[in-house]
């Protein structure tokens, strides 16, 4: 684990978070990369009552940490919770960055190992590493880089990205061919997702129920590079080559998966994102003490699903840490 230099760390010191009126955010500075200046945000609330548990969530791609009826699901168990808004995402996008942009998984292992280090420096001594999609991509090579870490007790990973959701053809050659060109050209772009049902079924001003800022959390992604690309198929290589990853792990997806060019009401009830079956497979190769649970009717953010549902949610995942005595 990388030390942090905590004088360096705290330049500045928590302020009223930027979206949630009862959460705090800390803006940390990281060494500059090949866009320059580089930040990244912990978003905080603290337990109801004085807690030395603590969860680290981590969003998924095109994404940033809004979710607090989920994160409120901790506090009120006595568990404090921090999100990590990564570097040019969300909280932590500044104007001279590529949204989004990459060219290894790895540019984000600094954010977490500083995350989880202020956490620990807060008083927290049992941590849950907690992410979602794209996320859960990242923070299982994390993991898996970071083995016995002090840091972290357990990982829960909501319909992590392991795996591209896309035809045979495009997984075996287009997606390749873009990743070799991707190392001697990283910032040429190619065309984002054009579809929108996804988000239109989350954002209360399309057909959703949920209110989050548009502008860092688009309703259509946007264009990607080919460094980008090159550094998720780089990143799927190395979940099918098999993890070890030494924590308990508990993975959660939806039981169904959809594809389709037109508005079904059915985008509620099923993964309109990733194929279900690609998550259940590679779960078993992230380690030794992995548990999979297939939610009913979960949307691809479980925690954003239709009340009963994420209320199953919350129900399977607060047994199974009990179950590990966490």
């Amino acid at each position: 684990m990388i030390l942090v230099n905590f004088v360096q760390l705290w330049a500045q010191d928590y302020q009223q978070d930027k979206y949630l009126d009862s959460f705090q955010m800390l803006t940390v500075a990281q060494p500059d990369d090949y866009e320059g200046k580089v930040t990244f945000t912990l978003v905080s609330k603290l337990a109801d009552e004085k807690s030395n548990k603590a969860v680290l969530y981590i969003h998924g791609y095109c994404d940033y940490f809004f979710q607090e009826e989920y994160a409120e699901q901790f506090t009120k168990r006595g568990i404090n919770f921090y999100a990590l808004d990564l570097r040019k995402y969300g909280r932590s996008y500044l104007p001279h960055q590529v949204i989004y942009n990459m060219r290894s998984l790895e540019e984000y292992f600094p954010d977490i190992d500083s995350a989880l280090e202020i956490i620990k420096k807060e008083g927290n001594d049992k941590v849950l590493l907690n992410a979602h999609s794209t996320g859960g991509l990242i923070s299982s090579l994390y993991a898996n880089q970071r083995k016995d870490s002090p840091f972290f007790d357990a990982i829960f990973l909501n319909s992590p990205f392991l795996e591209m959701n896309m035809s045979w053809f495009k997984r075996k050659a287009a997606i390749p061919l873009i990743a070799k060109k991707g190392l001697k050209k990283p910032n040429k772009t190619i065309k984002g997702s054009s579809l929108s049902f996804y988000g239109e079924s989350l954002h209360k001003d399309y057909r959703g129920e949920w209110d989050y800022d548009l502008s860092v959390k688009p309703i259509v992604s946007p264009n990607v590079t080919y460094g980008f690309i090159r550094a998720l198929y780089l990143g799927h290589n190395e979940i099918k080559n098999r993890l070890h990853i030494t924590q308990p792990i508990l993975v959660m997806h939806s039981d169904k998966s959809i594809q389709s060019k037109s508005w079904r009401e059915d985008f509620y009830y099923s993964d309109s994102v990733l194929d279900v079956g690609d998550i259940e497979k590679y779960s078993y190769y992230l380690g030794n003490q992995v548990k999979t649970i297939a939610i009913k009717d979960g949307m691809h953010d479980l925690v954003l699903s239709r009340t009963p549902v994420r209320n199953e949610v919350y129900r399977n995942l607060f047994d199974w840490l009990d179950s590990i005595s966490f």
